[in-house]
């Protein structure tokens, strides 16, 4: 994998938590130095029980969303049921790797929630995909990783990965020059796919003094 590949300036991350899973990213679009927009999505909704968050060129990124999202939904027509998020992150992973000698320039977290519980997935652009407890990604993805590595616990709810999450996030903003501009969470549980809004996390950013 090339230096540039590596280098994808943003910052994502999921969690698995006890009774859901919890994804997230800030919302800088960087072009070298060049902060080249301020509102750009990364956190896409999948299905309903599926979340791609997306570090690297937006372009691949767009179209990789769009390809999983009608894949989805076209094994949901034909099964009468949701895709695993485990096929899903092999789907993708599929997807990368048949381009891996002419790359998309990503790094994809995928979460979700099955018949299984929680599940998160670390996709790198020749399709790697890792399970995990809990992953970041992009650019300031040391700096979150230090907020997780030290914080994270197995028995935490989704309200405490909310705070963990936006925590995380909010260290990487302060460090890393190609993340800010504010911070998307979304939650999957077993009922649900929420994003919170955001007067939601300006509150609970506010009572944890970031």
């Amino acid at each position: 994998m090339t230096d540039d590949l590596k280098k994808t300036g943003t910052t994502i991350l999921g969690m698995v938590c006890k009774d859901g899973v919890v994804i997230a990213t800030e919302r800088r679009a960087t072009m070298g130095t060049l902060i080249a927009h301020k509102a750009t999505k990364k956190l896409y909704q999948i299905d309903n029980h599926l979340a791609l968050a997306t570090a690297g060129l937006v372009g691949d990124l767009q179209v990789l969303s769009r390809y999983l999202s009608a894949e989805t939904k076209l094994y949901s027509l034909k099964r009468d049921a949701e895709m695993s998020v485990q096929s899903a992150a092999t789907l993708m992973s599929n997807i990368l790797n048949s381009r891996k000698f002419y790359p998309y320039y990503v790094q994809l977290i995928l979460g979700g929630w099955d018949s299984a519980g929680g599940h998160v997935y670390s996709l790198d652009a020749a399709g790697g995909s890792i399970p995990d407890k809990y992953t970041a990604g992009g650019s300031g993805s040391p700096y979150a990783f230090g907020v997780l590595e030290d914080s994270f616990r197995d028995d935490m709810t989704v309200n405490d990965g909310i705070d963990l999450a936006l925590r995380a996030i909010t260290a990487a903003m302060g460090r890393d020059s190609a993340s800010g501009n504010g911070t998307d969470v979304a939650v999957i549980t077993e009922k649900e796919f929420k994003m919170i809004p955001e007067e939601e996390i300006k509150k609970r950013l506010q009572k944890m003094g970031k």
